[in-house]
């Protein structure tokens, strides 16, 4: 069972060094342990701390083929998004999305969103999601499924990251969404916010899988071992699983909206 690909990776791009290492580093270490291709997904641009810049993604493609030449690994280019609004809008536009190999959307609570009301219903409202005395109310786990579900209807989405992290929802309505739209769900080397249940009813209703490090220091590329023992685990089929002995097919290039 070997990891072909990590398709969720950080770099400096990242800004004020939540990323520590370069494109570079991040294909090197991919190079030593066997990986085939990663992507490079920094954050996206409504990020208030760290999204990368739109100026900076010139630089950021010359990067990746330069790493390229020297590895031998196929680098993609992606952007983590950012949910932005109730009505699942997305902080990659149009032309953003033509440069991009790969896309990745999850919740982040530091954005910049369309409105304060989305502010205060996406980001303030799951602030201290993952403290017990702060646990989500049905309306909330409704309200944040329903913005992911119109997120998924309305982009081109090829993965979903680490869900359910600081963000809780209906776990299998959006599983279920993912599957009709031939989006992965993650299994996060780092993030794995799913009970036993919802782990074997996605397996048991074909849910596409995708294991990812969510590297931001290159050592961690292609460090899974969470995600893998999951696997193990639950006798996840590998078949469902799209970078398992195998390299993930991605939408390049969807119908944008």
């Amino acid at each position: 069972m070997l990891l072909y690909g990590d398709y969720h990776t950080h770099t400096q791009y990242s800004r004020f060094n939540h990323g520590k290492g370069t494109v570079l580093e991040n294909a090197s270490v991919a190079a030593d342990k066997g990986l085939k291709q990663i992507a490079i997904t920094d954050h996206g641009f409504n990020h208030e701390f760290f999204g990368i810049k739109r100026k900076q993604i010139p630089a950021l493609q010359e990067d990746i083929l330069n790493a390229k030449e020297i590895t031998g690994v196929d680098i993609l280019l992606g952007v983590e998004s950012n949910i932005i609004s109730l009505d699942g809008d997305i902080d990659i536009k149009e032309e953003d999305y033509a440069p991009l190999d790969v896309l990745l959307m999850g919740f982040h609570r530091f954005v910049h969103t369309n409105s304060m009301k989305d502010k205060a219903l996406l980001c303030w409202a799951n602030l201290f999601d993952n403290a017990v005395a702060f646990r989500p109310s049905k309306e909330r786990i409704s309200r944040n499924t329903t913005a992911f579900l119109k997120t998924l209807d309305k982009y081109p989405i090829d993965i979903i990251t680490h869900l359910n992290f600081s963000f809780q929802t209906d776990t299998i309505a959006v599983a279920k969404m993912a599957k009709q739209k031939g989006v992965y769900v993650e299994l996060n080397g780092k993030h794995i916010n799913f009970t036993e249940e919802e782990i074997l009813t996605m397996a048991s209703e074909g849910v596409k899988f995708i294991v990812d490090s969510d590297a931001h220091v290159p050592e961690r590329v292609g460090e899974v071992n969470r995600a893998m023992n999951l696997i193990y685990k639950y006798n996840i089929p590998l078949s469902q699983v799209a970078n398992i002995d195998k390299l993930p097919k991605f939408h390049k290039k969807r119908n944008w909206q």
